[in-house]
């Protein structure tokens, strides 16, 4: 078993089980100094799957349509070019401009942590995130933006993990299906899932222990630390 991916599976799960999402990009920002990203999305799709069927069950009392759906909508509209770019595009320039993405949601998101009222953002601003969403869900699985997106119409964290793990499901659903019709979800990939599974539970489980012994404020920003640097350094290794 490769060290490096039970590793980047055990700190990208934990991260996940401590703010319910992220997961995406430290798993990929990890494996990414090494793998390209059509070996890492899809494995990362597979075991992501199950950790937001639990957290969509557990916060259901929260979900509303009128907020998961709209957002589910735009990500589908644009997880179909993002997804036809992963399996087509120059690998350099993915890399470089998935550590641009990175480090831009990690700064969006330190800056809203000290806002002391929440701004409402215009609808044509929330189409462009939920667009830009699943265009970033189709290239490498990213749900950060779609956690953006959520954070600015929801007014609680329970209704925010709920909701937001349900869009996360239809857009998984979604890239499932297109993955395997593409080529790009295979045996293979399935086989490696299913091995990296137990790793994804005890990360998961650890992360949700975690957040419950340490400030919610204090995690986010070592969480928003950690995705800054990381989405720097992939932008320098692969300008270099």
């Amino acid at each position: 078993m490769d060290f490096l991916m039970i590793a980047a599976v055990l700190c990208a799960y934990f991260v996940k089980g401590m703010c319910g999402f992220a997961n995406t990009l430290v798993h990929t920002t990890i494996l990414g100094f090494r793998d390209n990203n059509i070996s890492i999305t899809p494995v990362e799709l597979l075991i992501g799957y199950p950790s937001n069927l639990v957290i969509a069950i557990k916060e259901r009392k929260s979900i509303v349509p009128a907020k998961c759906v709209p957002l589910a909508a735009l990500v589908l509209l644009g997880c179909i070019p993002g997804t036809f770019l992963l399996k087509n595009g120059d690998v350099t320039a993915v890399k470089i401009f998935f550590g641009v993405v990175v480090t831009f949601v990690g700064v969006e998101m330190f800056f809203r942590e000290y806002q002391k009222e929440k701004r409402q953002s215009s609808k044509i601003l929330l189409g462009i995130i939920g667009l830009l969403s699943g265009f970033l869900c189709g290239m490498f699985g990213i749900g950060a933006l779609m956690a953006a997106y959520m954070s600015r119409t929801t007014e609680d964290s329970q209704a925010f993990r709920g909701n937001l793990c349900v869009v996360f499901l239809v857009e998984n659903t979604f890239r499932m299906v297109l993955y395997t019709v593409l080529g790009i979800l295979n045996a293979a990939v399935v086989k490696q899932a299913v091995v990296l599974l137990p790793f994804m539970l005890i990360g998961l489980f650890a992360g949700m222990w975690a957040a419950g012994k340490m400030p919610e404020r204090f995690v986010k920003k070592v969480v928003i630390v950690m995705l800054i640097l990381s989405g720097i350094s992939l932008i320098i290794k692969n300008v270099m």
